[in-house]
Protein backbone atom coordinates (compact mmCIF):
# COMPACT_ATOMS: atom_id res chain seq x y z
CA UNK A 1 0.00 0.00 0.00
CA UNK A 2 1.73 3.39 -1.41
CA UNK A 3 0.79 5.98 0.94
CA UNK A 4 1.03 9.65 -0.92
CA UNK A 5 0.83 13.18 0.86
CA UNK A 6 0.04 15.79 -1.46
CA UNK A 7 0.40 19.14 -0.28
CA UNK A 8 -1.05 21.95 -2.94
CA UNK A 9 0.78 24.82 -3.03
CA UNK A 10 0.98 27.95 -4.92
CA UNK A 11 1.98 31.58 -4.63
CA UNK A 12 -1.16 32.86 -5.33
CA UNK A 13 -3.16 33.74 -2.36
CA UNK A 14 -5.08 36.69 -2.19
CA UNK A 15 -5.16 37.38 0.86
CA UNK A 16 -1.27 36.88 1.49
CA UNK A 17 0.19 36.39 -1.71
CA UNK A 18 3.63 34.47 -1.88
CA UNK A 19 2.45 33.13 2.31
CA UNK A 20 4.39 29.60 1.66
CA UNK A 21 7.77 31.58 0.92
CA UNK A 22 7.86 33.23 3.53
CA UNK A 23 10.23 32.65 5.95
CA UNK A 24 10.28 32.04 9.55
CA UNK A 25 13.52 31.40 11.62
CA UNK A 26 15.19 31.04 8.45
CA UNK A 27 12.95 28.78 6.87
CA UNK A 28 10.43 29.21 4.55
CA UNK A 29 7.01 27.95 5.46
CA UNK A 30 7.06 25.56 2.79
CA UNK A 31 10.06 24.15 4.17
CA UNK A 32 8.48 24.02 7.70
CA UNK A 33 5.82 22.04 6.10
CA UNK A 34 8.35 19.29 4.65
CA UNK A 35 10.17 19.10 8.15
CA UNK A 36 7.16 18.19 9.82
CA UNK A 37 5.84 16.00 7.60
CA UNK A 38 8.58 13.57 6.85
CA UNK A 39 8.05 12.89 10.85
CA UNK A 40 5.32 11.03 9.49
CA UNK A 41 6.07 7.64 9.65
CA UNK A 42 3.16 6.05 8.02
CA UNK A 43 3.38 8.46 4.98
CA UNK A 44 5.78 6.52 2.46
CA UNK A 45 5.96 9.75 -0.25
CA UNK A 46 5.81 13.55 -0.10
CA UNK A 47 4.39 14.96 -3.55
CA UNK A 48 3.98 19.31 -3.88
CA UNK A 49 1.38 19.77 -5.70
CA UNK A 50 1.41 23.86 -7.78
CA UNK A 51 0.53 25.03 -10.57
CA UNK A 52 1.49 25.27 -14.55
CA UNK A 53 1.37 28.99 -13.64
CA UNK A 54 4.85 30.96 -14.29
CA UNK A 55 5.07 32.60 -11.01
CA UNK A 56 4.69 29.39 -9.59
CA UNK A 57 8.12 28.00 -10.72
CA UNK A 58 9.10 29.56 -7.56
CA UNK A 59 7.20 26.14 -6.00
CA UNK A 60 9.00 23.76 -8.01
CA UNK A 61 12.53 25.57 -7.56
CA UNK A 62 11.52 25.37 -3.14
CA UNK A 63 10.72 21.56 -4.05
CA UNK A 64 13.39 20.95 -5.87
CA UNK A 65 16.14 22.75 -2.94
CA UNK A 66 13.95 20.48 -0.41
CA UNK A 67 14.31 17.07 -2.59
CA UNK A 68 10.37 16.76 -2.78
CA UNK A 69 8.59 15.20 -5.43
CA UNK A 70 6.33 18.16 -7.29
CA UNK A 71 3.45 17.60 -9.93
CA UNK A 72 2.13 20.58 -11.66
CA UNK A 73 -1.74 21.21 -12.81
CA UNK A 74 -4.56 23.13 -13.20
CA UNK A 75 -4.80 26.21 -10.93
CA UNK A 76 -8.51 26.32 -10.63
CA UNK A 77 -9.14 22.61 -11.15
CA UNK A 78 -7.50 21.25 -7.75
CA UNK A 79 -9.51 18.17 -8.10
CA UNK A 80 -7.63 17.53 -11.29
CA UNK A 81 -4.40 18.32 -10.12
CA UNK A 82 -4.46 15.72 -7.16
CA UNK A 83 -5.99 13.08 -9.52
CA UNK A 84 -2.99 13.42 -11.85
CA UNK A 85 -0.45 13.65 -9.29
CA UNK A 86 -1.79 10.62 -7.16
CA UNK A 87 -1.94 8.44 -10.75
CA UNK A 88 1.78 9.81 -11.54
CA UNK A 89 2.71 8.89 -8.18
CA UNK A 90 1.44 5.23 -8.16
CA UNK A 91 -1.19 6.31 -5.16
CA UNK A 92 -3.56 3.47 -3.38
CA UNK A 93 -3.90 5.89 -0.35
CA UNK A 94 -3.97 10.07 -0.52
CA UNK A 95 -3.08 12.10 2.70
CA UNK A 96 -4.23 15.76 1.78
CA UNK A 97 -2.69 18.85 3.58
CA UNK A 98 -2.58 22.29 2.65
CA UNK A 99 1.11 24.06 2.55
CA UNK A 100 -0.42 26.90 4.76
CA UNK A 101 -0.01 24.59 7.75
CA UNK A 102 3.45 25.38 9.00
CA UNK A 103 2.84 24.64 12.75
CA UNK A 104 1.08 21.00 11.40
CA UNK A 105 1.73 18.23 13.87
CA UNK A 106 3.05 15.07 13.07
CA UNK A 107 1.68 12.98 15.50
CA UNK A 108 -1.64 14.47 14.75
CA UNK A 109 -1.67 13.85 11.29
CA UNK A 110 -0.16 10.17 12.00
CA UNK A 111 -2.65 9.02 13.78
CA UNK A 112 -5.47 10.58 11.69
CA UNK A 113 -3.87 8.20 8.86
CA UNK A 114 -3.45 5.67 11.20
CA UNK A 115 -7.26 6.04 12.39
CA UNK A 116 -8.20 5.63 8.53
CA UNK A 117 -5.55 2.83 8.00
CA UNK A 118 -7.28 0.72 10.93
CA UNK A 119 -10.93 1.94 9.83
CA UNK A 120 -10.71 1.50 5.56
CA UNK A 121 -13.40 -1.34 5.85
CA UNK A 122 -15.97 1.44 7.60
CA UNK A 123 -14.97 4.53 6.08
CA UNK A 124 -14.59 5.84 2.60
CA UNK A 125 -13.17 9.18 3.56
CA UNK A 126 -11.45 10.38 7.22
CA UNK A 127 -10.19 14.13 8.23
CA UNK A 128 -9.79 15.83 11.59
CA UNK A 129 -12.07 18.69 10.44
CA UNK A 130 -15.40 16.93 9.92
CA UNK A 131 -16.05 17.70 13.18
CA UNK A 132 -13.22 20.09 14.28
CA UNK A 133 -11.77 19.50 17.67
CA UNK A 134 -8.06 20.25 16.71
CA UNK A 135 -6.98 23.78 15.72
CA UNK A 136 -7.36 24.82 12.19
CA UNK A 137 -3.65 24.57 10.80
CA UNK A 138 -3.31 21.02 11.64
CA UNK A 139 -5.96 19.65 8.92
CA UNK A 140 -5.51 16.20 7.28
CA UNK A 141 -7.58 14.47 5.21
CA UNK A 142 -7.11 10.44 3.52
CA UNK A 143 -9.02 8.66 1.13
CA UNK A 144 -8.06 6.05 -1.39
CA UNK A 145 -6.77 6.84 -4.99
CA UNK A 146 -10.03 4.63 -6.08
CA UNK A 147 -12.64 7.30 -4.46
CA UNK A 148 -10.53 10.33 -5.88
CA UNK A 149 -10.90 9.10 -9.19
CA UNK A 150 -14.57 8.28 -8.37
CA UNK A 151 -14.91 12.33 -7.69
CA UNK A 152 -12.66 12.92 -10.83
CA UNK A 153 -15.35 11.02 -12.98
CA UNK A 154 -18.57 11.72 -11.59
CA UNK A 155 -18.46 15.43 -10.71
CA UNK A 156 -18.18 18.75 -13.12
CA UNK A 157 -19.87 21.17 -10.12
CA UNK A 158 -17.20 24.09 -10.13
CA UNK A 159 -17.50 23.65 -6.36
CA UNK A 160 -16.21 19.99 -6.20
CA UNK A 161 -13.56 20.57 -8.92
CA UNK A 162 -11.56 24.23 -6.55
CA UNK A 163 -12.04 21.88 -3.26
CA UNK A 164 -10.95 18.71 -4.05
CA UNK A 165 -13.09 16.79 -1.14
CA UNK A 166 -15.93 19.33 -0.43
CA UNK A 167 -17.84 15.87 -2.86
CA UNK A 168 -17.12 13.84 -0.28
CA UNK A 169 -18.36 15.45 2.59
CA UNK A 170 -20.91 17.20 1.29
CA UNK A 171 -22.79 13.68 0.04
CA UNK A 172 -22.67 12.08 3.25
CA UNK A 173 -25.44 9.83 2.32
CA UNK A 174 -23.27 8.69 -0.14
CA UNK A 175 -19.81 8.04 1.04
CA UNK A 176 -18.98 7.01 4.51
CA UNK A 177 -17.17 9.66 6.92
CA UNK A 178 -14.92 9.22 9.55
CA UNK A 179 -13.41 11.79 11.86
CA UNK A 180 -10.35 11.61 14.37
CA UNK A 181 -11.15 13.61 17.09
CA UNK A 182 -9.23 14.96 19.97
CA UNK A 183 -10.49 14.33 23.85
CA UNK A 184 -10.47 18.18 24.44
CA UNK A 185 -11.89 20.64 21.96
CA UNK A 186 -9.12 22.95 20.59
CA UNK A 187 -11.03 24.49 17.79
CA UNK A 188 -11.09 28.27 18.98
CA UNK A 189 -6.99 28.26 18.03
CA UNK A 190 -6.80 29.19 14.64
CA UNK A 191 -3.22 28.40 13.43
CA UNK A 192 -3.61 28.22 9.64
CA UNK A 193 -1.62 30.88 7.85
CA UNK A 194 -3.61 32.57 5.58
CA UNK A 195 -3.47 36.58 6.31
CA UNK A 196 -0.78 38.98 7.80
CA UNK A 197 -2.32 38.74 11.38
CA UNK A 198 -1.63 34.70 10.71
CA UNK A 199 1.46 35.46 10.09
CA UNK A 200 1.99 37.48 12.94
CA UNK A 201 1.41 34.94 15.33
CA UNK A 202 3.21 31.48 13.81
CA UNK A 203 6.44 33.69 13.73
CA UNK A 204 5.92 34.31 17.38
CA UNK A 205 5.02 30.81 18.06
CA UNK A 206 8.25 29.49 16.20
CA UNK A 207 10.25 32.21 17.71
CA UNK A 208 9.33 31.21 21.04
CA UNK A 209 9.53 26.97 20.41
CA UNK A 210 11.77 26.40 17.54
CA UNK A 211 15.09 27.38 18.91
CA UNK A 212 14.53 25.19 21.84
CA UNK A 213 13.12 21.98 19.87
CA UNK A 214 12.71 22.63 16.05
CA UNK A 215 10.15 19.61 15.95
CA UNK A 216 8.00 21.41 18.83
CA UNK A 217 4.29 20.36 18.74
CA UNK A 218 0.95 20.61 19.55
CA UNK A 219 1.10 20.26 23.53
CA UNK A 220 4.25 22.84 23.46
CA UNK A 221 1.99 25.47 21.71
CA UNK A 222 -0.97 24.92 24.16
CA UNK A 223 1.31 25.86 26.98
CA UNK A 224 2.76 28.62 25.49
CA UNK A 225 -1.24 30.00 24.92
CA UNK A 226 -1.77 29.37 28.44
CA UNK A 227 1.38 31.48 29.82
CA UNK A 228 0.75 34.06 27.32
CA UNK A 229 -2.72 34.90 26.61
CA UNK A 230 -2.40 37.91 24.15
CA UNK A 231 -1.86 35.35 21.94
CA UNK A 232 -5.04 34.57 20.94
CA UNK A 233 -5.49 38.10 20.30
CA UNK A 234 -3.83 38.40 17.56
CA UNK A 235 -5.62 36.79 14.98
CA UNK A 236 -9.21 35.87 17.00
CA UNK A 237 -10.58 38.36 14.69
CA UNK A 238 -10.01 36.96 11.02
CA UNK A 239 -12.18 34.90 9.56
CA UNK A 240 -11.85 31.44 7.70
CA UNK A 241 -13.35 32.17 4.05
CA UNK A 242 -16.27 30.12 3.19
CA UNK A 243 -16.48 27.26 0.52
Amino acid sequence: MNVVCIMQARTGSTRLPGKVLKKICSKTVLEHDIDRLKRVKNIDKIVIATTTLEKDNAIVEEAKRLDVAYFRGSEEDVLSRYYYAAKENNTDVVVRVTSDCPLIDSEVTEKTVQYYIDNRDKYDYVSNTYERTFPRGFDTEIFSFKLLERAFKETNKKIYREHVTTYFWKNPRIFKIGCYKSDVDYSKYRLTLDTEEDFKLIKTIYDNLYYKNECFGFKAIIELFKNNSELYDINKMIEQKNI
